[in-house]
């Protein structure tokens, strides 16, 4: 067998907070608790459990936008955490790192208007990627941003269009396109159909199974649905208070 895409071993996380404000005692709280797991090439991989339980912040350790204790291997180089720190004026350190990681793991997420920045236009955020990266020219990128559209089953003239003026399937689709720009071995989709209705939300399963067939590519699907994670996900983890 051939190795792994993404090995996680003994990943811990802890979130600190206050909780009488900014004067308050700091207080820690164990998030992730010594988890592993692997995915392999090709594989669709499901994690589920309840709200809370630690699945988004496993998904955002992998890509490199949180601290952890542990070692997570992408593609078989091993990955150095992040140091991320969120709050009033400050901004996401470590961006070395997570620009690195960008090339080997793409993200989804579950709000696809919260994600796209909506002064741009869809062809501008589907070549920003190669742009940050310095890929190809500006004809190489917009045949890029051509031919992505096609895969995620839009059309050329939606370069032209802005979020706003686009439903919410549509969004999460140029979501899709924008995280596999830089053809990332690893797609991370965290609740990416949660915030869609039904009809809207199988035809992005769909398109996610037709991506994994086509391309080959690797899936971390995140879901608190676990009839939606056992019909697309070739294996199944269940994380419960930050333990698998």
């Amino acid at each position: 067998m051939s190795a792994p895409i993404l090995t996680v071993k003994n990943v811990s996380c802890t979130y600190i907070s206050r909780s009488m404000g900014l004067f308050g005692k700091k207080e820690k709280k164990l998030v992730l608790d010594n988890v592993s797991l692997e995915i392999g090439r090709g594989e669709i991989f499901g994690l589920t459990g309840v709200s809370g339980s630690g699945k988004s912040t496993l998904g955002r350790c992998i890509l490199g936008l949180l601290d952890y204790k542990g070692e997570i291997i992408i593609d078989g180089i091993a990955q150095s955490p992040g140091k991320a720190e969120f709050g009033a004026g400050k901004n996401i350190r470590g961006g070395k790192n997570i620009r690195g990681k960008a090339l080997k793991a793409g993200a989804v997420f579950q709000d696809p208007g919260g994600a796209l920045n909506p002064v741009k236009k869809i062809g501008w955020l589907l070549e920003e990627p190669l742009k940050i990266h310095g890929i190809g020219t500006a004809a190489e990128r917009d045949a890029q941003a051509d031919k992505m559209l096609d895969l995620i089953g839009l059309d050329s003239s939606y370069k032209k269009r802005f979020p706003g003026e686009l439903s919410s399937g549509q969004k999460q689709r140029v979501s899709i396109g924008c995280a596999l720009m830089l053809k990332p071995l690893l797609l991370v989709a965290d609740e990416p159909v949660s915030a869609l209705d039904v009809s809207t939300g199988a035809q992005i399963i769909n398109l996610l199974k037709e991506l994994n067939q086509t391309l080959g590519l690797s899936i971390l699907f995140i879901s608190h649905n676990i009839n939606l994670v056992n019909y697309l996900c070739d294996r199944i983890a269940v994380i419960n208070k930050g333990k698998i």
